[in-house]
């Protein structure tokens, strides 16, 4: 979440009059993330969070919206969409694409325990086993593809060594990452500052807008990479059991995902390296407009590079270490 188009309190007052939600109180940026231009919203009715659109476009944005109002149905712990007076989920605030969702309680943690992550990793097999009856899925929109393209686009800004890497490591991608894995709807963001507790209990999980088709275990990946990342980039083996162990639980990993992971756990580190890269060196304009350390995950991506085969797995007998 982020700041890209200000909003002033009275246009937002005025926009607010199409809703049954009582009068705007406060409006306040929020900074964190890095797609949309995100703000508390509280009225005399309630609180809630506005969000604009800024990357969506209008044809994208109902997706998004149908999709948490479906998981919501579903009995998990997103924002639900709330409908203005004539029934509308979407609508227009200037010219994006605007939504009110209702604003969950708990908090994020930036340290989880072993509870957390195991609560993390069956929120996300539940995700996954919600979204399969959901009637109108759309591609994941940062995909290898998606990746490529941008490393077009960034190369002549990017050192030799970051350069040789993302090339090398594309190309990699290409051969090995297989293309018979289980696909569905992925959250494809699921990091720590995405979900929300109350204790050791999942309330809140936030930031669907990457949201698409891809293969699962992505999802996993993108989740391990950051749940169970270690100081040195390495991944934390008992952090890790517990989180993949509480997935496997609910939606139980294959054969052909353990032989995988490695190479998800590579893309996963990829994909996120290159959308750092990317805000660091094609920066949109905006306020409170949080820049993410692409460091970070180019020492995750050589990380996953060096552990090769050797990265922890499900403890099962059945699955092998």
């Amino acid at each position: 979440m982020s700041v890209f188009t200000q909003l002033t309190t009275a246009q937002a007052a005025a926009w607010l009059e199409a809703y049954a939600l009582g009068n705007l109180e406060a409006l306040t940026g929020i900074a964190e993330g890095v797609q949309n231009s995100n703000f508390f919203l509280r009225t005399s009715r309630g609180d809630y969070v506005l969000t604009l659109f800024e990357e969506v476009t209008p044809e994208q944005a109902p997706f998004y919206i149908q999709l948490l109002a479906h998981l919501a149905a579903q009995g998990l712990p997103c924002p639900a969409p709330v409908a203005n007076r004539r029934g509308e989920l979407l609508t227009t605030l200037g010219d994006k694409p605007a939504v009110i969702v209702s604003r969950l309680a708990g908090r994020s943690e930036d340290t989880p325990n072993l509870a957390q992550c195991a609560a993390v990793g069956g929120l996300l097999a539940a995700l996954h086993l919600a979204a399969r009856s959901f009637p109108a899925p759309q591609r994941h929109q940062r995909d290898i593809d998606w990746c490529a393209r941008v490393a077009v686009e960034i190369d002549s800004c990017l050192a030799e060594d970051d350069a040789r890497l993302l090339r090398d490591e594309l190309r990699q991608q290409r051969a090995l990452r297989p293309d018979d894995l289980p696909r569905g709807l992925i959250h494809a963001d699921l990091f720590r500052d995405n979900v929300l507790f109350s204790g050791d209990r999942v309330s809140g999980v936030l930031d669907f807008y990457f949201a698409g088709v891809d293969d699962l275990l992505f999802d996993l990946a993108v989740t391990v990479n950051d749940w169970c990342v270690s100081a040195d980039a390495a991944l934390d083996s008992e952090r890790c059991a517990a989180l993949l162990g509480a997935y496997d639980a609910q939606r139980p990993l294959l054969p052909a995902e353990q032989a995988a992971w490695p190479t998800l756990l590579r893309a996963a580190a990829l994909r996120f390296w290159v959308s750092r890269l990317q805000d660091y060196h094609l920066p949109r304009a905006g306020d409170l407009v949080v820049q993410r350390d692409p460091d970070a995950y180019r020492s995750i991506l050589l990380a996953r590079i060096a552990s090769g085969s050797k990265v922890p797995w499900l403890a099962s007998p059945a699955q092998g270490d």
